[in-house]
């Protein structure tokens, strides 16, 4: 990938608008505070791009940062062979949004919650 303090301000301006397409969908208090965490660490920011740049190709991006990880990936889906082949296509996409390090993987955050906040 490419670091984003290596980008020009316009590609930085891209960038910030990309990630603000997902961090946008947290209720807006939140999003303000995460689009902070993003600008503060923009410079160390990476982006990684893997695939075609034409309107109909597949691709793969990253986005890797101390305060946020997003991948979005175009795939094949199981079992549509019939229908679409066996290549990868534009009609099956998977987006991850994360927080790095965010020591919430493979925890049960509902159950934390209801043991941390009971609900009558």
């Amino acid at each position: 990938g490419t670091r984003a303090s290596s980008f020009t301000k316009e590609q930085k301006d891209r960038l910030r608008l990309l990630i603000k397409l997902y961090v946008d969908n947290m209720d807006d208090g939140h999003a303000k505070v995460k689009m902070e965490e993003v600008e503060k660490y923009m410079d160390d920011t990476w982006f990684a791009w893997i695939g075609g740049d034409q309107d109909n190709s597949v691709y793969y991006y990253r986005i890797h940062s101390p305060v946020i990880l997003i991948e979005f990936d175009h795939q094949k889906p199981v079992g549509t062979r019939k229908i679409y082949g066996s290549d990868v296509h534009r009609q099956h996409v998977h987006a991850v949004v994360r927080t790095p390090n965010g020591n919430d993987y493979g925890k049960d955050l509902l159950k934390q919650h209801y043991m941390e906040h009971p609900h009558q």
